[in-house]
């Protein structure tokens, strides 16, 4: 049965925009004006009025955590609570009180310092006590680089000040005592302890993430999370794509800190591009260094606004230099997480002696974020004709701390994604989610305006500013790029997949400004309905 979808704004992936396209077994078949798209339809055929709406390919989120958004949706929201510290105190009580800790413990995220209007400052040990004295509470920062606990999880842990800090991790101390504040690697020795979700409970974080991607338009994602349970997580993810609960297409940015993990996993048959339409592994993902906000973000230089520190490293040179080579001489791709400079210092070095050792044309190894750079360093980016996944939406909240947080001559570098675009660097996006929303359409806005959503403040370097055709071409066919699969989706062409979004105006002719206000109307995979109206 072929369906015929006309009356319509169809952005192909090319222009000028079309007016009708057809599906049928999942794929598209036609493009083109409405006479002949409904010229195509015969018997037991149906055709969809799309009264007017904006269609494209379906979005995909080139780099997130579809797993930890699921679970994240499944304990306290603090980022629906984060405008005061007093707030998020008083959230986590009336959550005890309705719904009681899990396992023993009260466990949250979302919080941002920088949002609170009461303390502007991390919350502490002590603040959380004001949340319970009776359960251990720990807290994550949005970004994940971060988080608090309170003084009954310090006890409960047998932490003290003299506790050894693991390499690429910080442990808070106020006054010769711990205030509860745990940074990047260190965080491991909460999380190590926190409760555990079973495997129902991951389950439904997996259909509760996907439900709330559908809603944003977003039909692929490229997610992290691998923990310690990667094949776990691997037969999750398949179980759902047997019973057809997986209504987003899954690249697993494959997530190891070791060579003889990383070993045994391609030792057991996974390298990229292992897998279906639906979950496929990617590439080995690294967590290069922390984030911006806490000042974990690894620089060349002491921050500007805290010149005691210049963040935190992850990994020595050497362990990058061991970890790409054993992948890339595996054929398998790589991406690594670097925000600083300094991070990706030593991840250009590695990637760059990777290739010499074991050239590979056609490698498409990355950069996930690449915010804090140098001209020198986007030059080697190209040079290496490296990928970058870029978050734009970050321009929401970063425009407005980056240069407080590195210094003008930093920040006149950063953030330069059209001029890696320019220099031919193939430059996705994605939203980092639970970092911030699945909101593509945010996503899109900032890479056109290049400032904040709060309209009356000036953009951050706007002639690094993408077009609308550009910045949709991010989320869409740049995507597809990243993982490979350029010839199957991300675009509404003949033979492709037929994952697209149907939206309530058109990016092209609406104000920059309001381009988040668009509502998504529908979304598709496959030429399945998986969230909306306009059902065949």
């Amino acid at each position: 049965m072929k369906t015929v979808y006309h009356n319509a704004k169809v952005y192909t992936g090319t222009l000028p925009l079309v007016e009708a396209f057809a599906v049928e077994d999942g794929r598209f078949v036609f493009a083109g004006s409405e006479k002949e798209a409904l010229s195509l339809l015969s018997e037991g055929d149906a055709a969809v009025d799309l009264g007017g709406s904006f269609v494209c390919a379906g979005f995909n989120d080139s780099h997130m955590h579809l797993l930890g958004y699921g679970l994240s949706l499944l304990i306290p929201r603090l980022d629906q609570h984060t405008d005061s510290l007093w707030d998020m105190i008083c959230y986590l009580r009336d959550w005890v009180k309705t719904e009681g800790p899990r396992g023993g413990w009260i466990v949250g995220r979302g919080w941002n310092q920088d949002y609170f209007t009461d303390i502007r400052r991390m919350p502490n040990r002590w603040d959380l006590d004001l949340v319970s004295t009776d359960y251990p509470v720990c807290v994550t920062r949005a970004c994940g680089h971060a988080l608090a606990v309170n003084s009954r999880a310090i006890e409960l842990l047998g932490l003290t000040v003299n506790t050894p800090c693991p390499e690429g991790g910080e442990i808070g101390i106020d006054e010769g005592e711990l205030n509860g504040l745990f940074f990047d690697n260190a965080m491991g020795l909460v999380n190590a302890a926190t409760p555990n979700p079973d495997e129902e409970m991951l389950r439904d974080a997996i259909r509760a993430a996907c439900r709330s991607l559908n809603e944003y338009g977003v039909t692929s994602c490229q997610t992290d999370d691998y923990g310690k349970d990667w094949r776990g997580v691997n037969r999750l993810y398949r179980e759902l794509e047997q019973s057809g609960e997986l209504t987003v297409r899954v690249y697993e940015q494959s997530n190891f800190d070791n060579a003889k993990d990383l070993q045994e996993f391609l030792d057991e048959g996974n390298n990229t591009g292992v897998g279906s339409d639906l979950f496929k592994i990617g590439p080995l993902k690294m967590l290069g260094d922390g984030a911006l906000g806490p000042r974990t973000a690894f620089l060349s230089r002491p921050y500007a606004d805290d010149e005691s520190t210049v963040g935190l490293p992850v990994f020595t040179q050497e362990v990058f230099d061991e970890m790409i080579s054993l992948a890339n001489r595996n054929g398998m791709q790589v991406a690594v997480h670097a925000i600083g400079d300094a991070c990706l210092d030593r991840v250009l070095s590695a990637v760059e002696k990777a290739l010499k050792e074991c050239p590979r044309e056609d490698h498409r190894h990355g950069i996930v974020h690449c915010q804090i750079t140098r001209a020198d360093q986007l030059e080697k980016i190209a040079q290496l004709k490296m990928h970058v996944y870029a978050q734009s939406i970050f321009l929401d909240y970063d425009s407005r701390i980056v240069a407080k947080r590195v210094g003008k001559e930093l920040a006149e570098t950063s953030y330069r994604w059209k001029t890696l675009l320019d220099s031919g660097v193939t430059v996705s996006n994605g939203t980092d989610c639970p970092v911030e929303l699945p909101f593509a359409l945010g996503g899109i806005q900032c890479a056109v305006t290049r400032k904040s959503f709060s309209a009356d403040e000036p953009p951050y370097l706007p002639d690094e500013a993408f077009s609308v055709q550009q910045a949709l071409d991010s989320y869409t066919k740049a995507g597809a790029v990243s993982s490979f699969e350029e010839t199957v989706k991300g675009q509404i062409a003949p033979g492709f997949l037929a994952d697209f979004t149907v939206l309530g105006a058109d990016p092209f002719s609406v104000d920059p400004n309001t381009i988040k206000d668009i509502p998504v109307l529908a979304t598709y995979l496959g030429g399945k309905k998986v969230f909306g109206k306009f059902s065949a």
